[in-house]
C-alpha cells in the first residue's frame, strides 16, 4: 500500500486534500471509515493529547493497524496537537503515521529550536513518520464559542513560514489563515460561515515545499474550502463538526427509544450522523477544483 506522504502528493497533484476527522471513540472510527470505504477515498483519523488518554494510545494504533490491513484500506493515524516531546516520542513508537508537533503558543524563535529537536528525536524512532509544525493562533479546543476570538495578529507570514520549515525541517505545515478551533452556536446552526485567507495561503504555499494543513476547518465556507485546497492545501481538519453530530445522533436514538439500555442497539444513529458528516467533507475535498480541471 502507498504511504501516507504518497497519497498528499497525488492529492496536491489533483488539488484535492485528505480529510482528516478527530475521533474520541470506536463509534466515530467506525463511521469514518464506513464513509472513506464508501467513497474509496483516503482518510485520516487523528487524536489530540485528550483523546489519546481517552481512547488509548497503543490500542488505537493497533485498531487502525488492525483496519487498514485487513481490508488493504488507507486509512492514516495522526497524533494529533501535541505539545510535549515525551507525548511524541510515545506515539511515535505506538506507529503513528503523522503527528502534529504543536508548540505554536511559544515565542516564534523557541516554537522552531524545539519543535527541529522534535523533528530529530522522532525520525530517530520512526523515519517514515510525518512531522507537522504549526504556527501563528487559530484558538485552541474545539468548543462552541459565544463569539468569535480576535486572531488577526496571529496570522501567519510567507516569510514565517520559509524560516520556520527551512530551520525545522518539518514535513508539513499547519498556519494560521483566518482558520479558527472551534465554531460559532451561528456556525452550528448553518446561519455563518467561516472564511479563509486564500491569498495568504498561496503566498505560504509558494514561500514553503512542504505540505500544508488547514487546522480548525468546522464551519468552513464550502468555496473557501475549494480555494484554500486549489491555494495549496492538502490536509482539512475537521472535529467539532463530528462531535455535533455524535451528540445529536445520540439525543436522537435515546429520544426514539428512551427505555433501550444495548449500546449495540442505541449507537447505529451515532455512526449514521457522524459517517453523514464525513461523507459530505470528503467529496467536497476531493472534488475537482478549477485549477485541477485546467491540468
Amino acid at each position: 500500500m502507498k504511504s501516507l506522504r504518497d497519497y498528499l502528493q497525488q492529492a496536491q497533484r489533483g488539488h484535492q486534500a485528505v480529510g482528516h476527522f478527530n475521533i474520541s471513540d470506536l463509534v466515530a472510527l467506525k463511521a469514518v471509515f464506513a464513509a472513506a470505504q464508501e467513497l474509496k477515498l483516503p482518510v485520516m483519523v487523528g487524536l489530540s493529547e485528550g483523546e489519546r488518554e481517552f481512547v488509548g494510545t497503543r490500542q488505537i494504533a493497533a485498531f487502525v493497524r488492525s483496519l487498514r490491513e485487513e481490508y488493504d484500506f488507507p486509512i492514516f493515524l495522526n497524533a494529533d496537537h501535541t505539545h510535549s516531546l515525551a507525548k511524541g516520542l510515545e506515539v511515535a513508537k505506538a506507529g503513528f503515521d503523522s503527528i502534529v508537533f504543536d508548540l505554536s503558543a511559544l515565542p516564534f524563535d523557541e516554537n522552531i529550536r524545539q519543535t527541529k529537536q522534535a523533528v530529530e528525536a522522532l525520525k530517530a524512532i520512526n523515519p517514515h513518520m510525518l512531522v507537522e509544525g504549526e504556527i501563528g493562533d487559530i484558538g485552541s479546543g474545539s468548543e462552541i464559542h459565544e463569539t468569535a476570538p480576535d486572531l488577526s495578529k496571529g496570522l501567519s507570514t510567507p516569510e514565517q513560514a520559509k524560516q520556520f520549515v527551512e530551520s525545522t525541517g518539518v514535513d508539513i505545515l499547519a498556519p494560521a489563515v483566518g482558520n479558527m478551533h472551534g465554531m460559532l452556536k451561528s456556525m452550528v446552526e448553518g446561519e455563518t460561515k467561516k472564511h479563509l485567507d486564500i491569498n495568504r495561503i498561496s503566498a505560504i504555499r509558494q514561500a514553503t515545499s512542504v505540505f500544508l494543513t488547514l487546522h480548525g476547518g468546522s464551519g468552513t465556507d464550502d468555496r473557501d474550502f475549494r480555494k484554500a485546497i486549489d491555494a495549496g492545501i492538502n490536509i482539512v481538519h475537521i472535529n467539532t463538526e463530528v462531535r455535533v453530530a455524535w451528540r445529536r445522533g445520540l439525543e436522537q436514538a435515546l429520544a426514539q427509544h428512551p427505555d433501550e439500555v444495548v449500546p449495540y442497539k442505541i449507537l447505529p444513529p451515532v455512526v449514521h450522523a457522524v459517517q453523514q458528516v464525513a461523507a459530505s467533507r470528503l467529496r467536497l475535498f476531493n472534488d475537482k477544483g478549477p485549477a485541477a480541471q485546467g491540468t
